[in-house]
């Protein structure tokens, strides 16, 4: 059963996400912004793109990875919210936007934490990333590794915090989008990214979003800003309504005001043009009988994507048609296509989905398929 599952998350992977959609020209828009993409969340999918794989310098953008990798590690239990982290000379040495951390002092990972993703802390982004892998360079690799894992192909980080511009430390408004997405899926993050507000080191100091559109703009639920002189002004918002939420990321604006104004721009287009209907039906599909199997019958499953972004219009009278066999013969594999899915509405058809095995159905030898036959003749099965 592992291998299966594993087979089939494999299959998850490559399959993607059912194309319903055709992104909109590049010159819908007018912004301000070198680099530009929107995506849904859920699905994936990309709604705009300017310049989407153009490398750029992110600045404090860069700490999306390094938030994932924090989160990550919460999220397995190497690391606890209520460890206590020492600030080295080094992270006390960054400079730009930080907390002033001085060396050996100490604070909780959940109040470092909370200082990246609200005031962009390079002290604390430093402290966080050695606690983790014993120094800001074995982290960085980390974060190198993980943008590969999740599809990042034109992405390179040479550190953790983003305030050093460096030839090697690029990436794209694609790839910061996928990170983006990987980092709001650990939903509980959004308790940090949305704070307006706070306080730490017992109330002595003071915390303000660097993202305005936390204050601002409706259904906010983050994620990070970013600025050097070579960067630009950047940002990856994120914001949340009727459980739809969306990912724009711009970089190189042109002021700090234009990188949000692009991050609404787009923003308030997903969420007045698209919606999100479910891939697959809500009932499922019956197991189908399997011939001279081990098992009598084998589970359908559809893989490729949860839901479908599609555009408001064409979200009506959505329909599943499921193309499967009456029976199949053994052996079957997990991960084996049984057939498709079709996904349609108002007789056009949005996507098409395949339906595969969820488990391995191995083939009797000759003893078994006898040993089935008697039961069968006295009525034992």
């Amino acid at each position: 059963m592992k291998r299966a599952i594993i087979l089939l998350l494999t299959l998850f992977v490559l399959a993607g996400s059912a194309v319903a959609i055709s992104p909109v020209p590049e010159d819908t828009f007018s912004l301000s912004v070198e680099s530009a993409v929107l995506m849904e969340k859920t699905s994936g999918e990309i709604i705009y793109q300017k310049n989407a794989h153009e490398t750029l310098p992110p600045a404090s953008v860069t700490k999306v990875m390094t938030m994932l990798l924090v989160v990550e590690a919460i999220d397995s239990g190497s690391i606890q919210l209520e460890d206590m982290v020492s600030c080295s000379a080094h992270a006390r040495s960054m400079g730009g936007s930080q907390i002033w951390l001085e060396d050996g002092e100490q604070l909780s990972v959940s109040e470092m934490l909370k200082c990246v993703t609200v005031v962009s802390a390079n002290d604390c982004a430093v402290a966080l990333a050695e606690y983790i892998s014993g120094s800001e360079e074995a982290f960085v690799a980390k974060m190198n590794t993980r943008a590969k894992e999740l599809g990042c192909k034109n992405t390179h980080f040479t550190n953790c915090t983003g305030l050093f511009d460096d030839a090697e430390h690029y990436t794209t408004a694609n790839d910061l989008a996928l990170i983006s997405r990987e980092l709001i899926s650990h939903d509980w993050i959004k308790q940090y990214t949305t704070i307006w507000m706070d306080t730490v080191r017992d109330g002595a100091f003071g915390l303000s979003n660097t993202n305005k559109l936390i204050r601002f703009y409706s259904g906010a639920t983050g994620l990070k800003t970013g600025y050097t002189s070579l960067a630009g002004h950047c940002l990856s918002a994120t914001a949340e309504r009727d459980g739809i939420e969306y990912i724009a990321v711009v970089l190189k604006g042109e002021s700090s005001e234009a990188r949000f104004e692009a991050a609404k721009t787009l923003l308030n287009y997903a969420f007045a043009n698209y919606t999100c209907v479910s891939a697959q039906p809500d009932e499922g599909f019956s197991p189908i009988p399997v011939k001279l199997g081990k098992s009598d019958f084998v589970q359908p499953v559809c893989i490729g994507t949860e839901a479908l972004l599609l555009e408001k219009s064409r979200a009506s009278n959505v329909e599943y048609l499921a193309e499967l066999p009456e029976s199949l013969e053994s052996p079957i594999q997990a991960g084996d296509i049984l057939g498709k899915l079709i996904v349609k509405s108002n007789g056009e058809t949005l996507a098409q989905l395949d339906i595969v095995a969820a488990h391995d159905v191995d083939r009797m030898g000759t003893f078994e398929v006898f040993s089935d036959l008697f039961c069968r003749l006295v009525g034992k099965k």
